[in-house]
């Protein structure tokens, strides 16, 4: 590696932690927005057309894979509308009264970002239904004989739901949301421009090369290629000159074991299993969990999508199994004999 260079004050170059960066690099408008082009050009036309009459933007759910920029888009349109927005999350909301405080405290107009929707409780779903289409909720004082019912009426807003499983909401839940919105993973050539807009505002030094390996390596998904930003800067920090060029990038994204598929050891680790222990496939996901000692629902949460979309694992009826693609890049002859006694 090279020396480092003496003129390099690594606190000229970074200004926040990695837990303040999140905010500082999240965009805060449409046109700072990369990727999701269609959905961001409805969102723009719902948004405009929503201020033009004075009235609350319609109810939104965001769904699709973890790190896509859901709480971005969130804070952008309550950023475009002018509003402030209240954050809360599914598993947080156990009891009615949480949702009936956050409700009345929205101003009208305000939006209430509620992460991983698919988790709140059957009881609160209830109370939201009434809260979303009337703009009120009808709260039980007492118990028992001297029960009764009182009435609050709610300033219009709007709800924005993100889930990373929108095959666990309700029925009743989705079809009262009116914009629905399913993020995809990024092209490389997206997150490239990301990961320069990330290094402008962060005022780290990287050329265009060093920025499209990371994209490469990223998953398709934005917070990752960030994070590994990060984690490159550090390894051009201490063992390079400060600037992130394409051998520090390479030297540091292989230490941190991600290859250039963007494939880290627990997606190696799933697919060398499946082909070592299961003969390649199919096997079930709950079997596979087990061998790797990875929980089921991480697997098919977090590793299982991008594995499919890559094209290194097929979904079948009779379980999961590897292609031809994984065989390759591992490089494995799908074809060769088995060991035997004999």
């Amino acid at each position: 590696m090279k020396r480092v260079d003496e003129n390099f004050d690594p606190r000229k170059e970074v200004h926040f932690s990695d837990a303040e960066l999140e905010g500082v690099i999240r965009p805060k408008e449409f046109e700072d927005f990369s990727g999701q082009d269609k959905i961001l050009k409805n969102l723009k036309v719902f948004v405009k057309a929503a201020k033009q009459r004075g009235e609350s933007l319609d109810h939104v759910l965001f769904h699709g894979p973890p790190g896509l920029g859901k709480t971005t888009l969130a804070n952008i349109i309550a950023n475009e509308l002018g509003v402030s927005m209240k954050i809360t999350s599914g598993p947080i909301l156990d009891k009615p009264g949480d949702l009936a405080g956050l409700l009345t405290s929205l101003d009208e107009g305000d939006v209430l970002f509620i992460d991983e929707i698919h988790r709140l409780s059957p009881i609160v779903e209830e109370y939201l239904y009434s809260a979303m289409e009337d703009y009120r909720i009808d709260i039980m004082i007492d118990k028992g004989p001297g029960a009764r019912s009182v009435q609050i009426s709610l300033n219009p807003f709007t709800l924005v739901g993100a889930t990373t499983r929108s095959g666990l909401l309700t029925a009743p839940l989705r079809a009262r949301f009116g914009i629905q919105c399913h993020l995809e993973y990024y092209d490389s050539s997206v997150l490239q421009k990301i990961i320069q807009r990330s290094s402008r505002i962060l005022n780290i030094d990287i050329d265009s090369q060093a920025a499209l390996e990371i994209a490469c390596r990223s998953r398709g998904t934005p917070r990752i290629a960030n994070a590994l930003l990060r984690r490159v800067r550090d390894f051009a920090q201490v063992e390079g000159n400060g600037r992130i060029d394409l051998p520090i990038t390479k030297y540091a994204l292989d230490a941190l074991n991600i290859d250039k598929r963007g494939l880290d050891l627990m997606d190696n680790k799933i697919l060398t299993t499946i082909i070592h222990k299961f003969k390649g496939g199919p096997v079930g996901l709950n079997t596979i969990a087990t061998a790797v000692g990875e929980d089921s629902g991480t697997l098919e949460e977090v590793y299982e999508p991008f594995l499919i979309k890559e094209g290194f694992i097929n979904r079948t009826p009779r379980g999961r199994e590897v292609t031809e693609l994984a065989y390759k890049h591992l490089g494995m002859d799908r074809y060769l004999p088995e060991d035997t006694l004999f």
